[in-house]
């Protein structure tokens, strides 16, 4: 069994059956429904209800998911629907770099995929023998939660927010954010929740979220990120107050300000990515993202 605790007090829990969770301190109740566990606090499904639409919308429209197994199978190193290739070559040199992060899987680690999608990263490291927590806000079949049915290995989906994790604290020891961190309206927060149900040995790795070095570079993202989903979508996906992307300045704040030892780590994806810094300069142009995997230590 996870080691589940409140979202709201973070107690530990009583199990009312297979299904159901109690908390005997606020009397809260919480259900695995459709094979997912329900840890989001009622008063915080009204906080994101516009924010999930949103991006349940735009997901669909740009053709995300399949009704076939074998996609979500091949994933992250083949994309079998031919639409996104570009962006899962980037989440497969992510993932053989987390690889060599791995605690020993004989110890059955328990690993937090936080912001899991699909679920396909925490179907890798189920097939290496962890223990895996699959969080994401998204339940539906083809891009969240949902998903879980595709794949051969088991993990546990679970449907809760980075800031309030249902998890007794000390329990994880590798705490995944999956090309997510940049959706969190309070770094520092979600960060100290993290803390918090990290073991003292354990690591916070921040996956595949935008780097820049000047943080215009990151406000012009956003700005052409709002006029293009307004463009095509009608609405501006800004549901939620978001920080958006990553400065190497705000990593140095938070790692000063919470304790934590950061190491960025970039994958080589190709020569030509390599030099987009040079190219977006000589063309006049914002600074392009960098990716790769920031790796925090106590």
């Amino acid at each position: 069994m996870m080691p589940f605790a409140c979202p709201h007090c973070r107690s530990g829990l009583d199990q009312n059956g297979p299904d159901e969770l109690h908390c005997p301190q606020d009397g809260l109740t919480f259900r695995c429904m459709d094979g997912i566990w329900r840890f989001l606090l009622p008063e915080r499904e009204a906080h994101f209800s516009r924010f999930i639409s949103d991006y349940e919308s735009v997901r669909r429209l740009e053709g995300r998911g399949s009704a076939d197994a074998s996609y979500y199978r091949a994933l992250p190193f083949k994309d079998l629907s031919g639409r996104f290739s570009a962006d899962w070559a980037i989440r497969s040199r992510s993932f053989r770099l987390l690889e060599y992060l791995l605690p020993p899987a004989r110890a059955r680690e328990l690993i937090l995929d936080m912001g899991a999608g699909n679920g396909w990263l925490s179907n890798q490291l189920a097939a290496r023998g962890y223990q895996v927590a699959s969080v994401d806000l998204l339940v539906n079949p083809e891009d969240g939660l949902g998903g879980w049915k595709y794949y051969e290995h088991e993990f546990t989906p679970i449907q809760a927010e980075f800031t309030r994790l249902p998890f007794l604290a000390g329990s994880a020891s590798l705490v995944v954010f999956n090309a997510a961190f940049h959706y969190s309206e309070n770094y520092e927060e979600t960060l100290s929740e993290s803390l918090r149900v990290l073991s003292s040995t354990g690591r916070i790795v921040i996956m595949d979220s935008p780097v820049y070095h000047n943080a215009k570079s990151g406000q012009q993202m956003v700005t052409e990120r709002q006029a293009q989903f307004l463009t095509h979508y009608g609405f501006a996906s800004d549901a939620l107050r978001s920080e958006n992307y990553i400065t190497y300045s705000r990593m140095r704040e938070l790692g000063e300000k919470l304790n934590i030892k950061w190491r960025h780590n970039r994958p080589f994806y190709s020569l030509r990515w390599t030099i987009r810094p040079w190219l977006a300069r000589l063309r006049g142009k914002r600074e392009p993202a960098e990716f790769g995997l920031w790796v925090g230590t106590r």
